[in-house]
């Protein structure tokens, strides 16, 4: 039986399961990239639901493990030497977990870096941006008269969408016929966009036909179907 009771995040969430990796998320973009990641594996779990309502994210147990108070956040009670490993940084660990099952992420050097490549352009790129439209078309920010900041990120957003449609127009995933984390990453953002921050006129996605080929596809894989909803809300 793996001991976790080490890591204060457990005091507030007790594991039922400490032999399975713990997920501490909500069912947010960022979030639901490793509750798919971990359903497409297939590695044993643990979801718990870190409330954003009730300010979860700011308890001294959840900063004990993510000190920057995002999720999602994971401890691996089985990782590298045996060891539990706590991680946070959903990029960081659709990484680990893609190199710890050796799925989702080629074996070859080259198409490894590639892959981190474009999960650093999700990271760095898509979600930031996506998510400055969602402020600025859905929540306070559309009350601002001067809509100049909200035209500066859509105007990055259909940026972003023009490389991510060019990079599919050619293939079926971002790195060609395989699915990898750079898929994961990236498609939730899309998702979002489009629907959750009714920001798909905004954007013009209907210009972007290979993006939303693509979406379509990810959103039929039966892993991320239920990937989607977890961990449930409450």
């Amino acid at each position: 039986m793996s001991d976790l009771s080490a890591f204060p995040i457990t005091k507030k969430w007790p594991a039922q399961h400490a032999e399975r990796i713990q997920l501490y998320s909500l069912p947010t973009p960022n979030g639901v990239k490793v509750s798919i990641m971990l359903e497409e594996t297939g590695l044993p779990y643990e979801p718990h639901l870190v409330s954003f309502g009730t300010n979860d994210q700011m308890s001294p147990e959840f900063l004990s493990l993510n000190p920057n108070n995002k999720i999602p956040a994971i401890i691996d009670p089985n990782g590298p030497g045996g060891k539990p490993l706590p991680l946070f940084e959903s990029g960081a660990i659709l990484l680990y977990l893609a190199e710890k099952t050796g799925q989702l992420i080629p074996a070859d050097a080259a198409g490894r870096y590639e892959t981190i490549q474009w999960l650093m352009f999700q990271m760095g790129g898509i979600g930031p941006m996506f998510g400055q439209v969602g402020f600025f078309n859905k929540f306070a920010g559309k009350e601002y008269e001067d809509k100049r900041p909200r035209d500066r990120y859509v105007g990055e957003a259909k940026r972003l969408l023009g490389v991510l449609n060019d990079r599919l127009a050619t293939r079926q995933w971002i790195m060609g016929d395989a699915y990898t984390i750079a898929d994961v990453a990236t498609f939730p953002w899309v998702r979002n966009l489009i629907g959750f921050y009714e920001a798909a006129d905004l954007v013009g996605i209907a210009g972007f036909p290979h993006v939303t080929r693509s979406l379509d596809a990810f959103l039929a894989r039966p892993a991320v179907k239920t990937g989607l909803e977890i961990p449930a809300r409450g």
